[in-house]
C-alpha cells in the first residue's frame, strides 16, 4: 500500500502513515496520550494529530518511555487494532539496559501486579491479590565497566509499569528508573533506559502482517 505523502516539515517522521493507520516513535519524556488537568493535554498523540489529522488512541506507552506506537486513522481500523491486544495477536517487544548482570541469559519473570494505592502511580509486586503477569528476558550485553546489561524484555501481559516493576523487583532495576530504585540514576543516565523497539500487528485492509523496528537512542 503507498504511503500518504508527509509534510516536509514533518518532526516525527512516521514510520508508516496511510488512510487507516500511523505508526511513529515516542520521544521520552513526552505523555504519549493527554492526561488529567489542563497542564497534561500537551502529548505525543495531540502533536500527530496537529500534523496529520484526527487519530485514534490504540495502546499507550509510560512517559518516561521511549518507542513505536501505532494509532488508528479510522473507526474501522480502531476497533480492529483493539481486538488484535485483546486477543494478544500483537507482539512487542523492549529494549532496555538495567543494572547488573543477571544469573540467566534467558528466563521468565512471573510475579502478579498490583496498584501501590498509597504511592501512585507506582505499581507493585502483590503476591496475593495481585494480576498475573508475564516477561520474558533476554541478556543481549553485558558491560563489566559500567555493571550494566542490555536486555530484551517482551511483555506476554501488559500492565501497567510492568517491566519497570519486574527488573527492580528481580534486583536490576531499569538504569535511570529512580521510581522504583533510588540507585538507578547513575551519571550516564539522563532518561529511563526503555525504548519500544519492535511492533507487528495485522493490517486492518490487506490482513497482511506488518512489522516495525526502531533501534533506541541509547
Amino acid at each position: 500500500m503507498p504511503l500518504l505523502r508527509m509534510p516536509l516539515n514533518s518532526r516525527y517522521k512516521p514510520l508508516n502513515i496511510d488512510e487507516h493507520l500511523i505508526v511513529a516513535v515516542k520521544p521520552a519524556g513526552l505523555l504519549a496520550v493527554p492526561g488529567r488537568g489542563a497542564d497534561k493535554q500537551d502529548c505525543f498523540s495531540s502533536r500527530l494529530a496537529a500534523e496529520f489529522g484526527e487519530i485514534h488512541i490504540v495502546h499507550r506507552l509510560d512517559q518516561a518511555t521511549s518507542g513505536l506506537m501505532v494509532f488508528a486513522r479510522s473507526l474501522t481500523a480502531l476497533r480492529d487494532l483493539h481486538a488484535q491486544f485483546r486477543a494478544g495477536t500483537v507482539n512487542k517487544a523492549y529494549e532496555a539496559i538495567v543494572l547488573g548482570k543477571p544469573e540467566q541469559a534467558i528466563f521468565t519473570i512471573d510475579l502478579p501486579i498490583s496498584a501501590d494505592w498509597p504511592n501512585r502511580p507506582k505499581q507493585k509486586v502483590n503476591l496475593e491479590n495481585g494480576k498475573p503477569s508475564t516477561t520474558q528476558v533476554e541478556v543481549l550485553s553485558v558491560d563489566a565497566t559500567t555493571n550494566t546489561s542490555r536486555v530484551r524484555l517482551i511483555p506476554i501481559t501488559g500492565r501497567t509499569h510492568q517491566l519497570r516493576v519486574h527488573l527492580s523487583a528481580i534486583g536490576h532495576a531499569i538504569v535511570g528508573d529512580v521510581l522504583y530504585d533510588l540507585e538507578a540514576m547513575p551519571d550516564m543516565a539522563s532518561r529511563l533506559m526503555l525504548h519500544a523497539n519492535f511492533l507487528a500487528f495485522t493490517h486492518t485492509e490487506t490482513g497482511a502482517r506488518v512489522q516495525f523496528d526502531a533501534s533506541p537512542e541509547f
